[in-house]
């Protein structure tokens, strides 16, 4: 193993251990499927689609079916331990779960890194505008979608 491989792995196991420490403090569980499907997101480093998470859940658990993992998916999302993200169909772990909060998503459609930001006065404005449309908004994160810089070939 090398040390970049050895030091990512540290980073996943240390974020799975605030994962762990966060559901506690909240009264819910990190059942062993629910942590090897919040592993498997942090591993990837980008958004996975549901049955692309099931193939690698099978790895371990071969009998794993859809329903399982979309309950594991549900309650990491629930629990701020991940996003669901609509524009793409997928999931990616929340990297700053017990942090700061974060409302704005922007995910790569090319090959589905994600960026975690926080904007408030954004927020409030884009809620105003929502609201003076008629709407109040109901979720608390806004996902935008674009293309990274390796994705655009580098460009700054």
């Amino acid at each position: 193993m090398t040390t970049q491989t050895s030091c990512a792995q540290a980073r996943v196991e240390a974020r799975l251990e605030i994962a762990h420490v966060l559901c506690e403090s909240r009264g819910s569980r990190l059942t062993p499927l629910r942590r090897r499907v919040l592993e498997i997101l942090l591993q990837q480093g980008r958004s996975v689609k549901a049955y692309e998470l099931l193939e690698l859940i099978r790895d371990d658990q071969a009998g794993a079916a859809p329903p399982t993992v979309y309950r594991a998916l549900d309650f990491l999302v629930e629990e701020g331990l991940a996003h669901r993200l609509d524009a793409i169909n997928a999931w990616a772990a929340c990297h700053d779960a017990g942090g700061e909060p974060h409302d704005l998503l922007v995910v790569c459609t090319g090959c589905g890194s994600v960026a975690e930001l926080s904007d408030p006065a954004l927020t409030r404005r884009l809620a105003a505008k929502v609201a003076e449309a008629g709407f109040r908004l109901s979720g608390h994160e806004t996902e935008l979608r674009g293309l990274c810089r390796a994705c655009e070939g580098g460009l700054p």
